[in-house]
């Protein structure tokens, strides 16, 4: 929340507080934004995806901030065809949430997570923590004044993820590990092209499989089970368990 409360608060905007209830209900939350005179807005794809089968045509004069997970080409141009200007941003909450953003225009090719904000740097890197060069898959690490500083009584996770920083030049510098496997574009923006672990994000939430698998197999009918996304219906992602029973 710290975007949708603290930019509101410094520019003299006021804020609307949905209710849980309504961001299930494509046509109450068109109702909602059309009512509150709505001027930015930020959601995660699925949301966007809910609005528009239900038929929101009202993106006029509205910016639309869309993060938590990869945005769609067919849904960034459907967006777009609907008046919006639209944003993608991109950032775990371990750098403070974004860190880089891309405004979209309509087009075919893939959408990019775009460049980095202020007083943040990004490198994607190799297997040996060694820059790679344009257009060749690497893993983002991020850098800069939104780093957090680890994670709360957990020192060993925190050595894992936030590495040393060798090229700042900034003593003490560290650089966040994401996960995620990017490559630089010709044009200087970041493209997300996978995880290279097992967590995946379904409708803006992290979600390691792995310890659903594991609670799943506490169950004594349960021998083996085995978790994954699935997207049966465009822009409807939910998680899906297979389970092998004694």
């Amino acid at each position: 929340a710290v975007l949708e409360l603290w930019l509101p608060l410094i520019t003299g905007a006021r804020v609307m507080l949905a209710p849980q209830a309504l961001l299930s209900d494509g046509p109450a939350l068109a109702r909602a934004i059309r009512n509150a005179g709505t001027t930015v807005m930020q959601a995660t794809p699925a949301t966007w995806r809910l609005l528009l089968d239900a038929g929101w045509k009202d993106a006029q004069n509205l910016k639309i901030l869309c993060g938590g997970e990869a945005m769609p080409r067919s849904l960034a141009n459907a967006l777009l065809a609907a008046g919006a200007e639209l944003w993608n941003m991109y950032g775990p909450t371990e750098t403070t949430v974004w860190s880089v953003i891309h405004k979209v225009e309509s087009g075919e090719d893939p959408v990019p997570i775009g460049r980095p904000i202020a007083n943040t740097a990004v490198y994607v890197l190799d297997a040996h923590q060694q820059p790679v060069p344009v257009n060749v898959p690497g893993e983002l690490y991020i850098g800069g004044d939104g780093l957090a500083r680890g994670y709360h009584n957990r020192p060993e996770l925190t050595a894992e993820r936030f590495v040393p920083d060798r090229f700042s030049g900034r003593a003490g510098g560290r650089l966040y590990r994401t996960g995620d496997q990017v490559r630089f574009r010709p044009d200087g923006t970041l493209e997300y092209l996978s995880r290279l672990d097992n967590q995946v994000k379904v409708r803006g939430y992290r979600i390691e499989l792995g310890e659903i698998e594991s609670r799943l197999e506490t169950h004594e009918r349960v021998r083996q089970a085995v978790v994954m996304v699935r997207e049966d219906t465009p822009g409807d992602q939910r998680l899906v368990a297979y389970l092998l029973t004694t």
